[in-house]
């Protein structure tokens, strides 16, 4: 009889990210980061132990905490036993999350890989002197990094600058992992569901076609005309606003920005409407707004499914999952992105973080999109593994 052996849901991801394997191999060899150490504010899931690792295995003395309510405590857990330092815990409270971030620059690191700008914006208030730079990944970030470039005057390539992490992580990951994740929360058909969606950029596009794919009636809403000219001609309704709100089933943000859905819209949803957040930051969906409007009677939790329900005084009824937080990394049994679509972002990630960790930017290179011979390396690499 053959002899069984159990294997996790981290030795399963880790055997999907090839090009991470590749690089660190590499790395093993060239120890691009040795007598470094590299700071990170990330989602702590079995994605990003792949990464961690992978820097780790290039001499870094990695230091990691999560960002708001993704860590996944095994996935923590795993990191510290191979040698990682994890600073914190899950936690969806702002105060210790910023707590956990203060604890972590206090090791004085001299990279910071970025997921939001938490760490940059912080290094800012109580500088140290042997930062070298380092990457920020979302567009979140960049876009609250970019009125302190000038202060930063450090080497910080923006990973979600490059056009692979755009068509590759952005449109087809989150596409499919917010999908997947509407399906997960709420067992739910998407057949014939109006689902409006904010924001057109790539997570925007990818998706509303993953939902239409899904068939959904679709609408995409968007501030900026040419935006929403360009979601007309690929097909989708572009109703405004508030028509779009009065008739979705189904509301979706992904525009990196704040204050998508307030308060202010309670008289417009629909009995029965589901909000659900693609975002990085939980602010695109106004919780705590939401909640605390006289027009709310009550609140039902499901705390093993994260959804809950609000009943309003004429007797609608909304349904909000994960809290407002990023979906595919909330919620039952959450698996963000697909493991292809993180394995070539995080190549980008490793592959940067060596360029900046070898001095040869300066500070003109403060939030500038990966270098193209990078993202011409990993395109080539992931192309030789899968043709």
């Amino acid at each position: 009889m053959q002899q069984e052996r159990q294997f996790s849901r981290i030795d399963w991801v880790a055997s999907g990210c090839r090009l991470l394997r590749g690089i660190a191999a590499e790395f093993t060899r060239t120890q691009p980061f040795a007598g470094l150490t590299i700071g990170t504010s990330i989602h702590l899931e079995p994605k990003t132990a792949a990464l961690l690792l992978t820097l780790k295995a290039g001499g870094a003395r990695v230091v990691a905490t999560g960002n708001l309510n993704s860590t996944q405590p095994a996935t923590a857990a795993f990191l510290a036993e191979n040698g990682i330092v994890i600073i914190g815990e899950r936690t969806g409270d702002a105060g210790a999350h910023h707590g956990f971030i203060d604890a972590l620059l206090d090791e004085s690191p001299d990279l910071l890989l970025d997921n939001g700008g938490d760490l940059f914006a912080r290094f800012l208030e109580r500088p140290y002197g042997n930062l070298i730079g380092g990457t920020e990944e979302t567009t979140s970030g960049r876009t609250r990094l970019t009125p302190v470039r000038d202060k930063l005057a450090r080497p910080i390539l923006v990973i979600n600058d490059s056009p692979i992490k755009q068509f590759a992580e952005n449109r087809h990951g989150v596409g499919q992992s917010l999908f997947e994740s509407f399906l997960r929360f709420t067992n739910r058909s998407t057949n014939g569901k109006r689902v409006v969606v904010f924001g057109y950029g790539a997570c925007g596009k990818g998706t509303a076609a993953c939902f239409r794919h899904g068939h959904s009636v679709v609408s995409v809403v968007d501030i900026d005309p040419v935006t929403t000219l360009e979601a007309h001609l690929d097909g989708f309704s572009t109703p405004h606003r508030t028509d779009a709100i009065r008739t979705a089933d189904v509301i979706i943000t992904v525009t990196g920005y704040p204050g998508i859905v307030t308060a202010a819209d309670l008289p417009l949803l629909k009995d029965g409407v589901i909000l659900m957040n693609g975002g990085h930051f939980p602010h695109e969906i106004d919780r705590d707004g939401l909640l605390a409007d006289p027009s709310v009677v009550s609140v039902e939790t499901s705390p093993e499914d994260m959804i809950a329900t609000l009943t309003l005084a004429d007797g609608r009824r909304l349904h909000l999952l994960g809290d407002g937080h990023m979906a595919n990394l909330a919620g039952p049994r959450p698996l963000g992105n697909s493991i292809e679509a993180m394995d070539l972002g995080f190549a980008m990630q490793a592959l940067c973080l060596e360029r900046v960790a070898s001095r040869v930017l300066g500070s003109e290179a403060s939030l500038v999109p990966v270098p193209a011979d990078i993202d011409r390396a990993v395109a080539c690499a992931f192309l030789d593994l899968n043709r």
